[in-house]
């Protein structure tokens, strides 16, 4: 399924958005009125490995403030819990 978000949806709404990601369903980005990009579930044969060492933005230093009260550490879970650390 297809669905359009802007992005103020995406941040208010992003671990529902990520558990639907994961059910298969597929998200069009607005900003400003245009889209910008898609996010969709990953392919399990393109999941050869997480090397999260690797990845810039895990365990990165938070910057800003999030509106639901997660830290930056409950973002990685969210986002690679699945993966072996």
């Amino acid at each position: 399924m297809q669905r359009i978000i802007n992005v103020k949806e995406l941040r208010a709404t992003l671990p529902k958005i990520v558990e639907n990601v994961r059910k298969g369903e597929h998200f069009t980005v607005l900003y400003r009125s245009r889209p910008a990009f898609r996010i969709v579930p990953i392919e399990e044969e393109d999941l050869i490995s997480c090397p999260l060492s690797n990845d810039p933005l895990y365990r990165a230093k938070a910057f800003g403030e999030s509106s639901g009260g997660m830290e930056a550490s409950d973002h990685d879970t969210l986002l690679y819990g699945h993966c072996e650390k």
